[in-house]
C-alpha cells in the first residue's frame, strides 16, 4: 500500500516537473529492499542507492540481480550513511533525492536533509517520506488503547511496527526546515490514511476490491481534513 500510494505521488511530481523521455539522476538514501529506486531505473533513470544496513543492501542486490541487464546497468548501489552525502556526490549531482522511512531513525535530522539538498540540482525534486507526528494518537486511538492514545498527543516519539524506538516529524517543522536549506516545500500528501491498523501480515490478495481500496487511499491522501491524520507524510521539495 505504501510504496503503491508513493509511487503515484512521486511520478505526478516528477512528470510536472521534467520533460518527459528525459533521464534523471536520482539518488535513493535509505533504499531499504529497492522497491523505489529499481521502478525508477525500469522507468529509464539512472539510480544510485545508498544504503547502511548490509543486510538491506544485500536484498536491494539480489532484486537487482534479476532484472534485465539494460535495467541493472542504470542502477548504482552504495554502502554508506545518508548523513555524509557530501563525502560521495558533488554538489547539484541529482535531479531526483529520495529519503524514504529514513528520518524517524535519525535524531536530529537537519544536517541529512541539508546534505540531500546540496548534492539537489537547481529545480530538483526532494521526495520525504516521514512518520507524521500530529497523528501518532490515530493508531494507538482506533485500536481502543486509550491509555496509549492520550500519551501519543505530547509525544514525538514511538515504537514502530517492528519494535524499534523511532521519531515523529510535523509538517509544519518540515516545512521550515525545508525553506531553510533551499528546497521548499512544493507538495505534500498523507499515506495510509484508512489503512495503518491493518495487520502486518495482510497481503494484496487478501484484500477484497483491492483497487478501490487504493482509490480510496490515493483521494484521500491529496483531500483535506484527510491527508493531515495519515500515518506517513510524503512531502516534496523543490531546490530553488
Amino acid at each position: 500500500m505504501r510504496q503503491e500510494l508513493v509511487a503515484r505521488q512521486l511520478d505526478e511530481q516528477i512528470t510536472a516537473r521534467f520533460p518527459v523521455g528525459r533521464r534523471l539522476r536520482v539518488l535513493d538514501v535509505g533504499l531499504g529492499q529497492g522497491t523505489q529506486a529499481l521502478r525508477l531505473a525500469r522507468g529509464g533513470h539512472e539510480v544510485t542507492g545508498v544504503e547502511s544496513d548490509p543486510a538491506m543492501l544485500e536484498t536491494a542486490r539480489e532484486a537487482l540481480s534479476v532484472e534485465p541487464e539494460g535495467i541493472r546497468e542504470r542502477v548504482r548501489l552504495v554502502e554508506g550513511d545518508g548523513r555524509e552525502t557530501g563525502r560521495y556526490f558533488d554538489a547539484g549531482s541529482f535531479d531526483v533525492v529520495l529519503c524514504h522511512g529514513v528520518l524517524m531513525y535519525v535524531a536530529d535530522p537537519d544536517a541529512l536533509l541539508a546534505g540531500l539538498a546540496r548534492v539537489l540540482a537547481p529545480g530538483g525534486l526532494l521526495s520525504l517520506l516521514v512518520r507524521n507526528g500530529d497523528a501518532l494518537a490515530m493508531r494507538r486511538g482506533l485500536s481502543g488503547d486509550w491509555e496509549g492514545a492520550l500519551a501519543a498527543f505530547d509525544a514525538t516519539g514511538y515504537t514502530n511496527r517492528l519494535g524499534l524506538t523511532a521519531r515523529a516529524d510535523r509538517r509544519e517543522t518540515l516545512t521550515a526546515t525545508l525553506s531553510a536549506i533551499g528546497a521548499p516545500l512544493h507538495a505534500w500528501y498523507g499515506v495510509r490514511v484508512f489503512t495503518d491498523t491493518a495487520p502486518d501480515e495482510t497481503k494484496a490478495g487478501d484484500v477484497p476490491d483491492l483497487d478501490r481500496l487504493l482509490a480510496v487511499e490515493d483521494r484521500a491522501g491529496r483531500t483535506d481534513p484527510y491527508r493531515a491524520v495519515a500515518a506517513l507524510l510524503h512531502l516534496c521539495g523543490v531546490r530553488d
